[in-house]
């Protein structure tokens, strides 16, 4: 069964049977429950919800069923088309619509689809929100519009909106980015970043070299920008002399760096860099998850201000964000969420600051790096199977350390004095995820080893 239903929305491969993995039938009854839900959320006559998505294979045939659902609904379509899911956020206030659907899997492999959900403000739903909406689909109990209600489509890109607001932000030094003139290379995974991030560099007066920018979503390699999956993007920088290279996701929410010697600038220490250039600016709080770098928490305490940790997943990293009014936050993978814009993660944003701040400093990429606190992240992970009780298995875990600090409002985050191990069941993927960070990478290794052997142990005992 590869069928995820979250708060979020639903995620799942294409094909196969209705109920076990992303089929027709499927696609339209979420986005009947969504768009019930809607409805009796906003009290309107007339309702507008923003439709965008990813190039991936299945998305036009993913966006004709939502399109035609939502119109049975009697709910009118702005279809922005291609389009990153920061891009769908915004356009949902733009376009003062009730809501908004992007379709996308993120960084999950081409097979895969999915239904992003966001409400009014062009946000991800609350656990409440969420959970109406399975309850809705679950009920199946739909009510469609007769055919003098029926919906109209309207289709409008909204990329240029996007990268004006982009530009337009107080702390984007688009006249500093432009006297650099730097060289970029770009791998956007032939999906949405090849349309906006391109454009975005040329008018900050980029040279761009573009690397899998054709947004058709044959990917040319794992989509998910981590190191093992860069190796041609760092090649490209060092031979063409790039002063830094650019790289996202498919949905373009997640932003990596890759410094002019072909090195990893770290997808932890986006957010990091970013994040101390907006407090050099504006003091303020600041939010990430909890499988994110203690390095965010030392630059923010270094500039005298408070950092919190959220649960994982961009609507509770918000949801702290607003509680504690943080002025930057976001996802150690690369996600940087500046309410100054909107309350998302945007690699375009991510990319205007950073820009920003390497041209504020005068420096190469790499010595950029070595400013920060020097930390070791080991992302691990262990599939799922039917006979795992995953909860039962994080309760031994938690017993165990019990003796250390130990953090549980997400599965189980463990601090050790030199690092730290956080093992949680993953919303969108059938697996285990176990990070670990320490001051080296053997040091991270050796705490995710001592935390894997410990659930096999555990998993034979049950």
């Amino acid at each position: 069964m590869t069928l995820i239903k979250s708060i979020s929305g639903i995620r799942g491969t294409i094909g196969g049977q209705a109920g076990d993995n992303l089929t027709p039938l499927d696609i339209v009854k979420f986005a009947s429950a969504y768009s019930q839900w809607i409805i009796k959320r906003s009290g309107k006559n007339e309702i507008t919800v923003v439709v965008g998505r990813d190039a991936r294979l299945s998305g036009e045939m993913v966006g004709s069923i939502i399109e035609g659902t939502l119109t049975g609904y009697g709910i009118n379509v702005i279809n922005i088309g291609l389009a990153t899911t920061p891009t769908v956020e915004v356009a949902v206030t733009g376009f003062e619509a009730e809501g908004g659907i992007i379709i996308t899997a993120s960084h999950n492999p081409k097979q895969w689809n999915a239904l992003k959900l966001l409400n009014e403000k062009g946000e991800f739903l609350n656990d409440a929100e969420g959970k109406q909406i399975l309850k809705f689909a679950e009920e199946e109990g739909f009510d469609y519009a007769l055919v003098d209600k029926l919906g109209s489509i309207t289709r409008s890109s909204y990329d240029n909106e996007h990268i004006e607001q982009v530009l337009g932000l107080k702390l984007v030094d688009v006249k500093a980015v432009k006297e650099r003139k730097f060289k970029i290379a770009v791998d956007a995974v032939n999906s949405v970043g090849g349309i906006v991030i391109p454009e975005l560099l040329r008018r900050l007066g980029a040279e761009v070299i573009e690397r899998n920018c054709t947004p058709d979503c044959n990917f040319a390699h794992n989509p998910e920008p981590v190191p093992e999956n860069l190796t041609e993007i760092s090649e490209t920088v060092k031979c063409e002399g790039a002063d830094l290279g650019i790289v996202v996701d498919p949905d373009v929410d997640r932003l990596a760096i890759v410094c002019e010697d072909g090195s990893m600038f770290g997808e932890e220490y986006t957010l990091v860099a970013v994040a101390d250039y907006v407090l050099s600016k504006t003091g303020g709080n600041t939010v990430s998850n909890l499988s994110s770098s203690r390095a965010l928490k030392d630059v923010t305490e270094s500039h005298g201000y408070k950092y919190d940790a959220a649960a994982v997943g961009e609507v509770n990293v918000v949801d702290k964000m607003k509680e504690n009014g943080a002025i930057i936050g976001g996802e150690g993978n690369g996600g940087v969420i500046y309410p100054e814009l909107h309350y998302g993660r945007d690699a375009l944003v991510g990319v205007g600051l950073f820009l920003s701040l390497l041209a504020e400093k005068g420096l190469k990429c790499s010595e950029l790096r070595r400013l920060y606190p020097e930390y070791h992240i080991s992302k691990n992970k262990i599939e799922l199977t039917p006979e795992l009780d995953v909860d039962a298995i994080l309760t031994k875990i938690k017993d165990k350390y019990s003796n250390e600090q130990v953090n549980d409002i997400d599965g189980v985050k463990i601090d050790f004095a030199n690092g730290w191990v956080h093992l949680r069941k993953s919303n969108t993927e059938p697996i285990i995820r176990i990070y670990s960070e320490s001051g080296s990478v053997e040091e991270a290794d050796k705490f995710a080893l001592m935390i894997i052997n410990d659930i096999k142990k555990i998993a034979e005992l049950i």
